[in-house]
């Protein structure tokens, strides 16, 4: 599985509507085959600053960037951006989420 984090540094005047401006994005990616998860969350320390964990099958992350809603973002959000987003991508073992070793629940 390919696992896949990115922040994405938002201008200040674009933060709180930055949920609306990915949201057709996020629909079309989530609708993808080889997607097994594209969640948005923003960060406690920065609130400018908002973070994309996906996740795809082996073969979803190619299919994925060269995809027309991909192409479409390249072009466009660089302009609600205060510098270049980060990010983290990697093949991983396994198949999805599991559970925490350290902490139970029961």
């Amino acid at each position: 599985m390919y696992f896949i984090v990115v922040k994405f540094p938002v201008k200040p005047e674009h933060a709180e509507q930055w949920p609306e401006i990915v949201r057709e994005y996020t629909e079309a990616t989530r609708a993808e085959p080889g997607n097994k998860w594209f969640e948005w969350s923003r960060s406690l320390e920065n609130p400018n600053e908002f973070v994309l964990v996906e996740a795809f099958e082996d073969d979803g992350a190619g299919p994925h960037v060269q995809s027309e809603h991909f192409a479409k973002v390249t072009r466009e959000w660089p302009q609600y951006l205060t510098a270049t987003p980060r990010i983290v991508s990697r093949q991983v073992e396994g198949d999805g989420w599991e559970e925490m070793g350290e902490i139970r629940v029961d």
